[in-house]
């Protein structure tokens, strides 16, 4: 036998083998199909609020799929005005900073959930906050002094129900934060 007839003779094995084999597989189960829609299908009204001493009172409400993540930020001035922030304060870039450049409180939660069929949701709840702790000193050395900073960077993650009731979990500082779900 030449060689290009054997190299085709193996070919035609190695094909007939393979479609042999996906022909076996497709018949193997049957195909998934859905049959009714269930609690992970449709958007979950979520609302987030934050009760905090350091970092404020906020709350807001939005629409998330299952799967899906979301950012709720806020920015607001702290107890007796925004605190001057000079430029050579570390971090200082980072900061969420009013239009006069003053320092002021902010905090960002990502929510991330998941709905499983039975319409529980596991959450995923990422908090990064930052907050001017007092009113900075005048000066020191001939330069602005940079205000004490209370941070919080956190990762929770907990199962709920999405029928209206609400979760709260507190943070390292003390601060609240409640989720609630609604169909």
């Amino acid at each position: 036998m030449s060689v290009c007839r054997r190299s085709f003779v193996a070919l035609a094995y190695v094909a007939a083998c393979s479609l042999g084999a996906l022909g076996a597989a497709a018949y193997a189960a049957p195909p998934i199909t859905v049959t009714s829609k269930t609690a992970a299908d449709g958007p979950i009204k979520y609302t987030v609020k934050v009760a905090s001493k350091s970092f404020g009172n906020v709350q807001e409400t939005r629409t998330i799929r299952s799967g899906q993540s979301d950012d709720f930020n806020w920015k607001t001035v702290p107890p007796g005005g925004a605190v001057p922030m000079p430029e050579h304060c570390p971090n200082s870039s980072g900061l969420a900073v009013d239009v006069n450049g003053a320092a002021m409180r902010s905090i960002s939660v990502r929510l991330a959930p998941i709905v499983a069929p039975d319409g529980t949701a596991t959450v995923q709840l990422s908090v990064q906050a930052a907050a001017p702790k007092a009113k900075a000193s005048a000066k020191a050395a001939g330069k602005a002094q940079c205000p004490q900073m209370v941070t919080v960077s956190q990762v929770l993650r907990f199962t709920m129900p999405t029928t209206g009731s609400a979760k709260t979990v507190s943070l390292s500082d003390g601060s609240k934060v409640t989720v609630s779900a609604q169909r």
